[in-house]
């Protein structure tokens, strides 16, 4: 065998332990989720966002599975490390975790709510996780490996055809966006979920046939944005593209982006275009 086709089984071989060491972590804490689901006390951080117990509980059990078996891959959570540091990413593999998304809809007993995990090669997503709690089932998957549900494989395709069309949206939006996406709203069925992960991934699924969110995060979406790889959906950054992940702060920046299908990118654009 050659170095390099020895050097792909090599990586092939990690890329597989991780991918089942990353389901496995999930699924450790499906049952914690749910018993402090609507239950657990909470309280608003200095970005205006809530967070749990539960949410540092979780990332710090993740971590911890994780690290263990893969010592050497840099972890990114929401919530641990110092707020005010840049974390570096040098390793090949890199964790990027939500440990939860849509805390303000768990915390007050509402379940569209997740865990998102996404496992990044040289800084790009490729294997995603996402718990989703209103579904009570794991959807999983990357571009080279195709989108299941509970190990079982989506056609999106199949999916997108029997669905109406629906654009997930998230508020608030800054009034010079939303009077820019008018032409939209009388076309589209609009879903607000208040969970970035799951809004996403919705577009993955087929669920959804676009989305655009402008106040999203690198660990809201970064799962989400392996699950989109599988369906071969378009994601559009309005700014820079988080992607490759060379750092990590708590603090980073919105990543603003749409995403969907071919005729959806061309509809954003052109009222993009217009303005």
């Amino acid at each position: 065998m050659s170095g390099n086709r020895q050097a792909h089984a090599r990586q092939a071989t990690q890329l597989r332990q991780r991918i089942h060491a990353g389901r496995e972590a999930i699924k450790r804490q499906i049952g914690f989720f749910a018993r402090q689901f609507g239950e657990v006390p909470s309280e608003w951080k200095a970005d205006d966002t809530r967070v749990t117990f539960a949410d540092f509980a979780i990332s710090e059990q993740v971590a911890m599975c994780l690290r263990r078996d893969f010592p050497e891959d840099d972890f990114c959570s929401e919530e641990s490390g110092p707020m005010d540091e840049d974390q570096i990413l040098e390793a090949p593999f890199a964790w990027v975790l939500d440990p939860i998304d849509g805390t303000n809809n768990y915390a007050l007993g509402f379940p569209a709510c997740a865990i998102s995990l996404a496992l990044l090669y040289e800084g790009l997503p490729v294997y995603g996780f996402l718990y989703e709690h209103m579904t009570g089932s794991i959807l999983e998957g990357g571009a080279a490996h195709g989108l299941f549900r509970e190990r079982k494989r989506l056609d999106r395709h199949v999916l997108a055809a029997e669905a109406q069309a629906m654009l997930g949206l998230h508020f608030p939006m800054p009034a010079k966006q939303l009077r820019l996406l008018e032409p939209l709203l009388s076309r589209y069925r609009v879903r607000c979920l208040g969970s970035g992960a799951l809004t996403m991934a919705q577009v993955a699924t087929g669920y959804l046939s676009g989305a655009i969110d402008f106040r999203v995060k690198v660990w809201d979406l970064a799962a989400a944005y392996a699950l989109c790889g599988a369906s071969e959906v378009r994601i559009q950054f309005t700014e820079a593209s988080p992607f490759p992940l060379k750092r990590f702060n708590p603090q980073m920046e919105f990543s603003p982006y749409y995403a969907g299908t071919e005729a959806f990118i061309a509809e954003i654009e052109s009222c993009f275009n217009e303005s």
